[in-house]
């Protein structure tokens, strides 16, 4: 509808590059979170702080945590100008992130909820509270990756939710898009969410089979248990295993479609695993170089 041509517009997902900055922003983000839910970090508002701060960094490691919008924001159509959703008042952000700091970490030690419900409606909260100008959206799946993590949910890199995400855009916009009035107070902070959470919690389930699939498939070659492998991969690296799932070889344009890169970006991450032992050059000719898995991460 209406409101998800204006929000895909204004809210790349992995696959749907519009600023090469953003992708490698929310990758250098996504490396982040890796390596601090290893060390078991807390979900806090500084974290959530510092992980604004790196997806808006277009892909700078040393960032300053971002405070919250001092000012109102709205999401308007780009085609008529029209208002489709007014967050909360700045005033009002602060309290209602430490309120939604506060219920998740209440949530997961009494544990009455299960966890992709508590993940559902962290993303789902920190979408509609909206505490920046820009970047919510990306900030947001980062923290339902975290609260999913915490709670047993790791998917080994095999599966990202992005990917779910971005196979019907139209259909996330719609399904986070709840409510009466496109003004945050006047329905929308009352809202039944019933069809955000099922539509989250199926994406879990293709998530779930996609890691089972992938497991059968490994069992039938009879490989080892690779995660020991995966878990050393950046998030880059992750997801370009999805393009040798029909193929054997690939070159750096194909590498640069898959992550929302310029050609340049992609040729010098190929060196860059090919250095690392994760690729190996299959036909080193200039014009038509080709790269496959190295044995280890077949």
């Amino acid at each position: 509808g209406e409101v998800a041509r204006v929000l895909s517009a204004g809210s790349p997902l992995l696959g749907h590059e519009r600023d090469e900055r953003e992708v490698l922003g929310y990758h250098a983000a996504m490396d982040y979170l890796a390596s601090s839910l290893e060390q078991a970090h807390q979900l806090t508002e500084s974290y959530i702080r510092q992980l604004h701060a790196l997806v808006m960094a277009g892909g700078r490691a040393s960032v300053t945590p971002t405070p919250y919008r001092d000012g109102q924001n709205v999401i308007r159509d780009a085609r008529t100008g029209r208002i489709v959703y007014m967050p909360p008042t700045a005033e009002d952000v602060s309290p209602m992130m430490g309120a939604l700091v506060t219920w998740l970490h209440d949530e997961s030690t009494t544990d009455p909820i299960p966890c992709p419900i508590r993940a559902a409606v962290a993303h789902y909260q920190m979408a509609t509270i909206h505490p920046y100008y820009d970047g919510n959206g990306r900030t947001a799946r980062l923290i339902a990756t975290v609260v999913l993590h915490q709670g047993g949910y790791d998917f080994k890199g095999v599966y990202s939710l992005d990917e779910y995400y971005a196979r019907d855009l139209a259909r996330y916009y719609e399904a986070l898009s709840v409510g009466p009035s496109h003004n945050y107070y006047e329905g929308r902070r009352e809202a039944d969410i019933t069809d955000w959470i099922a539509y989250f919690c199926g994406g879990m389930a293709a998530a779930v089979q996609s890691v089972r699939r992938h497991a059968i498939e490994a069992h039938e070659r009879g490989a080892s248990d690779g995660s020991k492998a995966l878990r050393e991969l950046d998030s880059r690296q992750r997801m370009s295993l999805s393009l040798f799932e029909d193929r054997d070889t690939v070159t750096a344009r194909d590498l640069a479609e898959l992550i929302g890169v310029k050609p340049r970006t992609a040729r010098l991450l190929c060196q860059k695993w090919v250095a690392a032992g994760f690729w190996v050059v299959v036909d080193p000719s200039r014009k038509a170089r080709t790269y496959a898995l190295a044995p280890r991460h077949r």
